[in-house]
């Protein structure tokens, strides 16, 4: 008698969980997708997920408070203070930022570095409409530059020179996909696309029922970003993806094209050979931060760091010897390739 009852709860438990799944399957089916755009940190954002409400208030108040906390054009913003030498603590968004930059700046022997903004302000709108900085300047910069002259103790960043400033724009609009995935995925939210400036961070499946693509544009001049041809197309389901090129990011002086990207440890801007690198990571704020380092290194100090980094996919899109664009990818990203 008692096996029997038991049975008849067992049985009526595992109907209940199918049909529970079948009603929480059906709804997500059902769930429309929204589609959220704005402006945050300079750029554009644009944000699909499907949910039966729209989230978008809720949304720009996750965005505000990375800005609060990263945005160097912010003058409230805590990197702002820091870089007044104020005395403030650090919240969870900078701390988060400042440890990973600190860790991938090792890991890329100072390629990827936020106490560059000396040398990225002295080759930029300045010298655009001035003159060209001397190498006694970039020398003399050269000496606030560097992340290991900075540290982060009891929520307090310590500089080793007052005039030392720090820029995260290479990794916080990454970091910002990751928070408002986090925010997603918090509310239950299976299937979105988060786009900030360039950077994403995928999940799920989109409107269409369909794994999420990307394409990558082809390296073309094109300061107004009016060419989207595309080089090729990734499915980045479940991934963060982010790309840096100096495609978009130049400007000429006296016939001279200048990239707007600044290796940390010459100050001078860089003559890679890689136009684009693209990288897939499991969060966006690495892949960012990547993306940046490897435009600073070139093609093959990149393939040494990568060979530490079995986790990274990359796609480099690169100027051959004969002066050619050429490709070179991961081999674990060729099933990510779009056929």
């Amino acid at each position: 008698m008692k096996s029997k009852k038991k049975l008849l709860w067992q049985s009526a438990f595992l109907l209940f969980l199918i049909v529970g799944t079948f009603i929480i399957v059906r709804q997500q089916r059902l769930a429309p997708y929204q589609k959220d755009t704005g402006l945050i940190f300079g750029t554009v954002y644009n944000i699909i997920y499907q949910y039966d409400n729209n989230l978008k208030q809720d949304i720009e108040a996750e965005l505000k408070r990375v800005d609060f906390s990263l945005s160097p054009f912010n003058k409230q913003s805590i990197i702002s203070k820091i870089n007044r030498n104020e005395n403030v603590k650090t919240d969870k968004m900078f701390t988060d930022v400042f440890i990973l930059a600190q860790s991938i700046s090792k890991e890329t022997d100072g390629a990827f570095d936020i106490t560059v903004a000396p040398l990225v302000n002295a080759w930029g709108f300045g010298f655009k409409n001035g003159t060209k900085p001397t190498p006694h300047a970039i020398d003399s910069l050269k000496q606030i530059v560097g992340y290991e002259k900075t540290s982060l103790i009891n929520r307090t960043v310590r500089k080793k020179d007052s005039r030392m400033m720090l820029d995260c724009s290479a990794i916080a609009k990454g970091y910002a996909c990751d928070v408002i995935a986090s925010f997603l995925r918090k509310k239950g939210i299976e299937n979105f696309m988060v786009e900030i400036g360039g950077e994403i961070v995928t999940r799920g499946i989109n409107s269409e029922r369909l794994p999420w693509k990307i394409g990558v544009t082809k390296p073309v001049d094109d300061t107004l970003d009016t060419k989207q041809e595309l080089q090729t197309v990734l499915n980045v389901t479940n991934k963060a993806m982010a790309t840096s090129g100096n495609y978009r990011n130049f400007y000429y002086k006296n016939g001279k094209k200048y990239a707007h990207t600044i290796d940390p440890k010459t100050g001078l801007p860089v003559q890679h050979n890689i136009l684009s690198a693209t990288v897939l990571a499991d969060n966006c704020a690495t892949a960012d931060a990547y993306a940046t380092a490897f435009m600073v290194m070139g093609l093959d100090k990149a393939k040494t760091v990568l060979e530490k980094h079995p986790e990274l996919m990359v796609y480099f899109i690169y100027s051959d010897e004969k002066g050619n664009n050429a490709v070179w990818y991961s081999p674990s990203l060729r099933e990510k390739i779009a056929k």
